[in-house]
């Protein structure tokens, strides 16, 4: 049990030393799910940053064309370059080392298969590309994670992944 002045509080199966006496093989996963709150708050960091640089890229090009009708086929574009960005952003990051974009890991919790192991490329585009279903039942399929146990969403549940807060302060 964590008490105030330990700061440095382990639980056994965190510790390699502990794992390899008590013959774990692979780290227990912890059962601290991020909320929905966390969830929407990192994904609307995310979505200001990948907006925000796009936008900047876009100005950027901008100053340099000439052309009405080029600066507003460069501005509609941006209905679609932003949701790709985002894409390949979140494929990317879920998938590092770091197992969340900047918005999870600024929240501490991170994205990870129902073992509790870093997910693939592939694995993390298709919980990404699983979000379609989420967004075509009307949002419904975010909100199943106030029914879910481990707070999964519908595309957590088709992908097979669990956000996780990264450890209990």
């Amino acid at each position: 049990m964590k008490t105030q002045p330990m700061d440095d509080y382990k639980e056994a199966h965190e510790v390699a030393e502990l794992r390899e006496l008590f013959g774990f093989h692979k780290q227990i996963l912890l059962q601290y799910f991020a909320a929905f709150d966390q969830r929407l708050l990192a994904s609307a960091v995310d979505w200001f940053l990948v907006s925000g640089v796009c936008m900047v890229m876009a100005f950027m090009v901008s100053l340099f064309v000439d052309g009405r009708l080029i600066l507003l086929s460069i501005a509609f574009s941006m209905f679609l370059v932003i949701p790709m960005v985002n894409l390949i952003y979140h494929i990317v990051m879920e998938s590092s080392a770091k197992q969340g974009t900047y918005g999870k890991q600024l929240l501490r919790i991170k994205v990870c298969d129902l073992q509790g192991s870093r997910l693939t490329a592939a694995h993390a585009l298709g919980r990404n590309a699983a979000k379609i279903f989420s967004v075509l039942t009307l949002f419904i399929g975010y909100l199943y994670s106030f029914f879910n146990k481990q707070q999964q969403c519908l595309h957590d549940v088709i992908a097979g992944t669990l956000v996780i807060k990264d450890r209990l302060v």
